[in-house]
């Protein structure tokens, strides 16, 4: 697989559409410090991690809806394996004038764009949430 964290973000978005309560995905630590950040955020409801066969970690991400409707409207990978996408801390990008949420891998961790502009760090965008 080339782009792991690509794969959870599909997986995520795919059973959103599917209305599921929950999806499972392999475990990474990269993938553990995203979710944490969509926990905090308020977009997913949580995260556990199971090993069902040995040696296979994998997350089971539990799903979050509003009224029926996910909580999860856009869920897009901006840096790639094959155009990697760097911001300095001042040109983070805002997702929908601040509404939504940009994952940026900095050297003191991944962290929403408004940590990383409150850390005034810059790093790599992963992903955009809305």
């Amino acid at each position: 697989m080339n782009d792991p964290l690509g794969d959870m973000l599909t997986r995520i978005r795919n059973a959103l559409m599917r209305h599921k309560s929950e999806v499972r995905t392999p475990a990474s630590k990269l993938r553990g410090w995203v979710l944490d950040v969509l926990v905090e955020e308020g977009y997913i409801r949580s995260y556990e991690r199971v090993e069902t066969t040995p040696g296979k970690p994998e997350f089971v991400i539990a799903l979050k809806y509003f009224e029926g409707a996910p909580a999860i409207r856009e869920l897009k990978r901006i840096s790639k394996p094959g155009r990697r996408v760097y911001a300095g801390v001042k040109d983070v990008p805002e997702v929908r004038q601040g509404l939504g949420v940009s994952i940026v891998s900095t050297p003191r961790g991944v962290m929403s764009d408004a940590q990383a502009r409150a850390a005034n760090v810059g790093g790599e965008v992963l992903c955009t949430v809305f």
